[in-house]
């Protein structure tokens, strides 16, 4: 069976999320996909490799691509949501394109220094990071991309794979404490290769998407927002070990920089650690809004209602899962009610053909149907 969406559908989702991102839209956008529903075919036995990192290389990229297929088609795509598929090679692969070296397991990825480097790596005055065409996850991420392609023609949007943020990639070739001594000793060093895997960051991201582009639909990344324009969930996880004043002199001037390069640029806020610096991004007038994570202990997205004010007060977007709270009632209903408002919201996640009804009725009220 075919992928449950058609042309028309995507002239709809074009002219919509065009809407929304220049504030025309006082609903929230809801991307909802429903499971359950029968592809048509056999299950084809590669898939839980396919979903999971696809970092296995012996899998040729047409055989992911064939179990992606078979997944999007058990879905169908409610209220503003579309059809989606993304290279999935681990967050912050951008460091395995750079030469770092990538361990896969059926659950996670993580990245160690360049076998060549030695056991302690290089000092951080010799590190020299460039781009490698040839480099095996460099080619790997375009056959999977080349192959999402051709095999949907455009039907199915594919995202950019994660490249992650600066920092973050820099944390792999300087891993435990080194990057946080650097800091301290060796702020120069720090600033010149910064800059460094920024330049490659957006070499990567316009090599990628001059395979997607023009044939996909737009820009998205491992999160579904759609834009017709640029767009991506930058991020900067690494920050939530320094302060506000480190953030300021060693982030920000590149996050900045960065947003000013994407016309719609969405940041990746990944728990409390993180919330010291959101006064100073949201003083980043390109930067178009956040996805707020909570910790996985704790409060859920309802009981952090003081970010969300926050963020929705300074006029920017948020991005919030399609989730139960503890009592029952929807994420949507609650965080609306606790900003007074539901302009630039969008909805993210995945029902049960069980809950389909319930999820109709959600988007009746919205008038996302």
């Amino acid at each position: 069976m075919s992928v449950r969406f058609d042309n028309a559908r995507w002239e709809r989702i074009r002219g919509l999320y065009s809407d929304w991102w220049a504030g025309k839209i006082d609903r929230p956008l809801f991307h909802i996909a429903v499971s359950g529903y029968d592809p048509g075919r056999p299950e084809p036995a590669i898939r839980r490799h396919a979903i999971q990192p696809c970092a296995d290389l012996s899998i040729p990229a047409e055989e992911v691509v064939d179990a992606w297929d078979w997944e999007v088609s058990r879905w169908e795509w409610l209220g503003d949501a579309f059809p989606i598929a993304w290279p999935n090679l681990g967050p912050g692969v951008l460091a395995a394109m750079l030469g770092a070296r990538l361990h896969a397991t059926p659950e996670t990825i993580w990245y160690e220094i360049p076998a060549e480097w030695g056991i302690s790596g290089k000092p951080i005055e010799e590190i020299d990071l460039f781009w490698n065409p040839e480099n095996q996850w460099v080619r790997r991420c375009e056959g999977l991309m080349r192959a999402a392609i051709a095999r949907w023609g455009g039907m199915v949007q594919t995202g950019m794979t994660d490249l992650g943020g600066t920092l973050d990639v820099l944390s792999s070739f300087r891993p435990g404490t080194g990057l946080l001594f650097d800091l301290l000793d060796k702020p120069e060093e720090i600033r010149r290769l910064t800059w460094q895997i920024h330049d490659l960051w957006f070499r990567a991201f316009d090599h990628f998407n001059r395979i997607l582009q023009p044939v996909n639909p737009g820009y998205t990344c491992w999160t579904p927002i759609f834009s017709e324009t640029p767009y991506y969930l930058l991020q900067c996880d690494f920050c939530y070990m320094i302060g506000p004043g480190m953030f300021r002199e060693f982030v920000m001037p590149e996050l900045a920089a960065s947003c000013r390069r994407l016309d719609h640029a969405f940041y990746h806020l990944d728990g409390p650690g993180e919330l010291p610096h959101l006064d100073a991004m949201l003083e980043i007038e390109e930067l178009k809004g956040f996805q707020w994570v909570p910790p996985a202990t704790g409060p859920m997205h309802d009981g952090w209602p003081d970010v969300y004010r926050r963020i929705h007060e300074a006029g920017e977007f948020i991005q919030l899962e399609h989730r139960r709270t503890d009592d029952g009632r929807w994420h949507i209903d609650v965080i609306s009610e606790q900003i007074g408002s539901t302009e630039r919201l969008i909805v993210m996640g995945r029902s049960d053909l069980s809950e389909e009804e319930e999820v109709h009725r959600l988007l009746e009220r919205y008038g996302a149907e």
